[in-house]
């Protein structure tokens, strides 16, 4: 039993504060979808204040409902109340976040994933007690829609405009046309992004999630790429060899089973002087390090997700979701790779290059 003297009691209140914190955190992220998902934030995007009538009327929904939500919203600072008039506004920087979908900040598709996560909450306690696997097609649908979703923007912002330049000479031989593999491409936002940007190249993109792969065509066709873009199910060390100049790696590296495997099989169908480009989460070498919010969500995700999945491949090597710079060079010195550098990084990512 727990002896109740031996507690401090100001750090007891601290902790029950961050825990309810967390808690509600819960909630609001059901808000946000509501809101997402009925359009509520769209219809007060840049329209300045408006009462509850008026968001309810323009957005097609109950009043009282609709009320209940803006107060939820207010109270969490994700709109700004005025008392004077009662009446809500989105600011422009909430509606950056809530509103536009083509932000590189726009986070509402993001709490599928946890919604996912809950849904899968049986299969998660029976892995951690058992030590099994979860593959990433047996979670519920909305992981993989909300995970595609969550990294399409960040990729939109970054992927053409400030990750590729960092590679030496990469945009240049992108330009002219070259062959590039996007491994574990999921919905194949990154390889559509690329393929818009340099229509001279072609592009192959493998998963082994079927639905992602049909919703990836459908992408392409979509944007017009799909002439140039070709969509197929393989893993990470079995994918045909087309001599790639490029081999692309978007946060998915630390999800494989065998990591040195997918490595090494990146390294024998390299073209001469071809290129691997290694995008990861944001991590320190060191644990203590990582104890941040960002580690906190990553280390959540890669308890359920990338371990997971990793270990329903075999886990030679279980890597997570915060291996680290020195971690993810030694796969790639152990494949024969000679050659491993930090190109870039964000607060969420790192890019990494390396050649044989």
């Amino acid at each position: 039993m727990l002896d109740i003297q031996s507690i401090d009691a100001e750090r007891l209140e601290i902790f029950v504060g961050k825990a309810m914190s967390d808690l509600t955190a819960g909630y609001t992220g059901v808000m946000v979808s509501l809101g997402a998902k009925l359009g509520l934030y769209r219809t007060m995007a840049g329209a300045g204040p408006l009462s509850s009538k008026e968001v309810a009327k323009r957005a097609e929904c109950a009043e009282r409902y609709v009320r209940e939500w803006l107060n939820a919203q207010a109270a969490g600072g994700y709109l700004a109340y005025h008392a004077a008039s009662d009446t809500y506004e989105l600011l422009p920087e909430q509606a950056a976040v809530l509103a536009d979908g083509d932000s590189p900040y726009y986070i509402p598709v993001a709490w599928n994933v946890p919604a996912s996560l809950w849904a899968d909450e049986e299969k998660a306690i029976m892995a951690i007690r058992d030590g099994s696997g979860v593959p990433w097609g047996e979670h519920d649908r909305r992981m993989s829609c909300g995970s595609a979703g969550f990294f399409r923007n960040g990729y939109k912002a970054n992927l053409v405009a400030n990750w590729l330049p960092t590679l030496d000479g990469v945009v240049d031989r992108l330009s002219q046309g070259i062959v590039v593999a996007d491994v574990g491409c999921g919905h194949g936002h990154s390889t559509r992004l690329m393929a818009k940007a340099f229509p001279k190249s072609r592009f192959y993109g493998f998963d082994t999630h079927a639905a992602s792969i049909a919703e990836a065509r459908e992408y392409a066709d979509v944007a017009g790429v799909l002439d140039r873009t070709h969509f197929s199910l393989s893993n990470a060390t079995t994918y045909p060899d087309h001599q790639y100049d490029l081999i692309c790696f978007f946060d998915v590296l630390h999800d494989l089973g065998d990591p040195v495997a997918a490595a090494r099989h990146a390294a024998k169908v390299l073209a001469p002087g071809g290129m691997v480009m290694l995008v990861e989460p944001f991590a320190h070498d060191h644990t203590a390090d990582n104890l941040t919010a960002t580690g906190q969500l990553y280390y959540s995700a890669s308890t359920v997700i990338c371990c997971a999945h990793a270990i329903s491949e075999g886990g030679t090597m279980v890597l997570g979701a915060q291996a680290g710079e020195a971690r993810l060079a030694d796969v790639f010195r152990k494949a024969g790779f000679t050659h491993f550098r930090r190109a870039a990084e964000t607060p969420f990512n790192m890019i990494f290059e390396a050649r044989r």
